[in-house]
C-alpha cells in the first residue's frame, strides 16, 4: 500500500478464507501485528497461522474471516515522537480504510478485532483502546508492557535500541526521567489508569504471557490495573517464555476469544 502520510510502501500479508474468490460475502477482520525485528511474514512463517487458522475454522472454533498482517517496522505501532514518521495515523487514516477499500470487510467495530505478539502484543492493546470506536476486541500475546520500576532501572544500550526508531527524545535519557510526556502518551499502563473507564469497557480484552517470559511482571501489573479500575478481560498465564511455541498455542486462544466477540 502507497502510504502518503509515511512516503513509502507498506508491505502487508493477508489471509482470505477458503472460498473467499467464489462468493460475495463480507467477513469480520482481524489485524494481526508482528514483534521487534519481525515483518509482515513472521505470523506465516514462524506462527504458522495459516495451518492454524484454516484448521480453527474447520474444526468451527473460529468464524472465517480475514486476517490483515501490515510490517510493523520496528516502530512500535505508534507515531514517531519528532513527528517525522507518523505510523499510528498511517494505521488508522491510509490502512484500515485501504483494506476495507480492497477486501469484502464487514462494516463496524464489532467485526473489527485486533491482535499480535511481543512488540505488537503493546501496539495492538494501544491502538485497541486509544480507538475504541474502531476496535471491538483484542487478543495480546507477550505484550511489550513494562512497569514504570522496570523502564527507570532498565541499561541503557537495551532501551536505546528498542525505542530508539519510534521515541528519539527517549535515547539518552535515565532514571525517572525517562517517565515523560512521550513515554506516557503510549504507555499501556498510563493509558488503562487514566481513560474513561467506560470507554476501556467497550473494547473486549485478553491477553496472555508465559511465566518465564521477561514481560510477565508488565502483564500482571496489566490484569492488576483493569481489575483496580473493574474492566472486564481474560487475563492467562502458561508455561512458556517468549518465543514462537507459546505465541504458536496463544494464536487459536485468541482467535476464538476475538470470534466469539462478533457474535455478541
Amino acid at each position: 500500500m502507497k502510504s502518503e502520510l509515511l512516503n513509502t510502501e507498506v508491505k502487508y500479508s493477508v489471509y482470505l478464507p477458503d472460498g473467499y474468490d467464489l462468493s460475495e460475502r463480507h467477513y469480520p477482520v482481524v489485524y494481526l501485528l508482528n514483534g521487534y525485528t519481525g515483518n509482515e511474514t513472521d505470523w506465516i512463517e514462524s506462527g504458522s497461522m495459516q495451518h492454524i487458522v484454516d484448521y480453527e475454522i474447520e474444526q468451527g472454533r473460529i468464524q472465517q474471516m480475514i486476517i490483515v498482517m501490515p510490517d510493523g517496522d520496528d516502530r512500535l505501532y505508534m507515531n514517531r515522537t519528532d513527528g517525522t514518521y507518523p505510523y499510528e495515523d498511517m494505521f488508522m487514516k491510509e490502512l484500515l480504510p485501504f483494506i476495507k477499500s480492497k477486501y469484502r470487510i464487514r462494516n463496524g467495530k464489532r467485526y473489527t478485532g485486533i491482535s499480535g505478539l511481543s512488540m505488537g502484543g503493546a501496539g495492538a492493546l494501544k491502538l485497541a483502546l486509544r480507538y475504541d470506536k474502531q476496535f471491538g476486541a483484542c487478543a495480546a500475546f507477550s505484550s511489550a508492557v513494562f512497569t514504570e520500576e522496570s523502564v527507570t532501572a532498565s541499561d541503557q544500550e537495551s532501551m536505546n535500541g528498542y525505542i530508539s526508531k519510534a521515541m528519539p527524545d527517549m535515547v539518552g535519557v535515565k532514571g525517572k526521567n525517562r517517565l515523560n510526556k512521550s513515554y506516557e502518551d503510549y504507555d499501556v499502563l498510563h493509558l488503562v489508569k487514566t481513560k474513561d473507564p467506560a470507554l476501556l469497557k467497550s473494547v473486549k480484552v485478553y491477553f496472555d504471557c508465559g511465566d518465564d517470559d521477561f514481560l510477565t511482571l508488565g502483564n500482571a501489573e496489566l490484569h492488576k490495573q483493569l481489575t483496580v479500575r473493574q474492566i472486564p478481560h481474560e487475563y492467562r498465564v502458561r508455561d512458556g517464555a517468549h518465543t514462537w511455541p507459546f505465541w504458536r498455542e496463544s494464536l487459536p486462544i485468541g482467535l476464538q476469544f476475538i470470534s466469539d466477540s462478533f457474535w455478541k
